[in-house]
């Protein structure tokens, strides 16, 4: 419901009540569609939570430099104490059936304390680890949504398509059966063209449930109620004019901003920070503690306030130097493993999304090309069908010429969409590859 209030508001903010709103359905642009989905995804706030946890995780590396308070107390009840003999004499240690009462009050302060240092710096690498990670949820929103609205435009160009060559069928056939009803052609003409009418039926049943199934696609990934009701409007031809300036600047391109690549390389930062976080160990550590105590002791009943207490106070400078510790050295060979394993991966996963890219390039070329052909395709089958329908008129040409006239320029249509969807396709694959937002 949040989805729906936004999806509501930003719309009819900026283009106004128009009638199929009016009648429960909103237009949407890709803007509109990939600003719903980055703020109500639950990938994306579980992303932005993480975030949260990490900046928690780095103020409490920090704090272990503040100093620390600590209270304790004690209350010993001695019910038989105990004896010492010595040379033949017995030393009774306290007294029966009482009480002891301790409490401590201890402030202490790290000085030098080698670790903690190096263990921020840590944190800070796995904060900007989680930041990235929330920037690849994004991105990879970003690139299903991008292509299931442009998978939405290709199927209601296709269902358009394909309802016109119904229409066309329709056409066709009336002006069979008119002349088969005059005398001017065979039955089996009439048959023929009312065959290519009905087996444009199904055809056409089938975009229009494609063109419902891409729509609840998009809205589950918009993060709307399968049952609110969108209008996206215009056709892929809208993009030829870009698909070309785009495929003419294609080309070079850099990995930096990769989220795959940066967050390898985060984690090779990471790792070596641990690495130093375990050398740490070998450092002395140095600190600062301040203790006040009271006692009371030998007390036989329970009131505190007649207890004769007495008080005593100290400061500790303490050092702590390790000598040897096995398992220190274990965990710093079993790191440098770690980084030498993740630096070849480093390497190979930039050498197979250096593929990746370059193969998205060359198919958006590719599929530049195929644009125009397809463009001079459909011209050439509007002619060829145009031509096909004044022969067979005339009584030159065949039922066959001019189902296949019709089949023609169907498929080319098909086709022209199909490749302008296959360019944006790829453009958005690079662009995530690329980590352009």
């Amino acid at each position: 419901m949040a989805g729906i209030m936004f999806l509501a508001t930003a719309v009819l903010t900026a283009t106004g009540v128009n009638a199929q709103e009016a009648a429960g359905q909103v237009k949407i642009t890709l803007d509109d569609a990939l600003m719903i989905a980055l703020s109500d995804n639950p990938t994306i706030k579980v992303a932005e939570q993480q975030i949260e946890v990490k900046k928690v995780s780095k103020n409490e590396a920090w704090q272990a430099l503040l100093p620390s308070a600590d209270f304790s107390g004690s209350v010993q009840y001695t019910l038989l104490a105990p004896v010492m003999k010595l040379n033949g004499m017995e030393f009774k240690m306290g007294a029966d059936e009482t009480s002891t009462w301790n409490g401590q009050f201890q402030v202490s302060l790290p000085l030098f304390a080698p670790t903690v240092y190096a263990t921020m710096n840590l944190t800070k690498s796995d904060l900007d680890n989680a930041v990235e990670q929330s920037r690849s949820s994004k991105l990879d929103l970003v690139n299903q949504v991008t292509k299931a609205y442009y998978q939405v435009i290709l199927a209601q160009d296709s269902y358009d398509v394909l309802c016109k060559s119904l229409e066309q069928a329709q056409k066709n056939f009336d002006v069979v059966k008119s002349l088969y009803e005059l005398g001017g052609t065979s039955e089996y003409d009439k048959i023929s063209a009312e065959v290519q009418l009905r087996s444009l039926n199904p055809t056409v049943i089938q975009a229009r449930n494609a063109v419902t199934l891409s729509k609840l696609q998009l809205k589950v990934l918009m993060g709307l109620d399968p049952e609110y009701e969108i209008v996206i409007e215009g056709s892929l031809e809208d993009y030829e004019d870009l698909l070309y300036n785009e495929a003419l600047s294609a080309g070079s391109f850099s990995l930096e901003n990769n989220t795959n690549m940066r967050q390898l390389k985060m984690n090779e930062t990471m790792l070596n920070q641990t690495l130093r976080v375990q050398k740490m160990n070998f450092m002395p550590t140095l600190a600062l503690a301040g203790t006040y105590q009271l006692q009371s002791m030998q007390n036989t009943d329970w009131n505190i306030g007649n207890y004769n207490w007495v008080k005593s106070s100290s400061i500790v400078l303490s050092l702590s130097v390790p000598i040897f510790r096995m398992g220190n050295f274990t965990k710093i060979r079993s790191t440098k493993l770690q980084i030498s394993q993740l630096k070849e991966n480093i390497d190979y996963t930039e050498k197979q999304l250096s593929i990746q890219a370059r193969s998205y390039i060359d198919n958006m070329k590719a599929n530049a090309e195929q644009v125009a052909s397809n463009h001079e395709a459909i011209e050439q089958a509007e002619k060829g069908r145009e031509i096909a329908s004044k022969r067979y008129e005339i009584g030159k040409g065949t039922i066959l010429e001019l189902n296949n006239s019709e089949v023609s320029l169907t498929q080319a249509k098909l086709t022209y969409s199909q490749s302008i969807y296959n360019y944006l396709a790829a453009k958005a694959d690079l662009d995530k590859v690329l980590g352009q937002e």
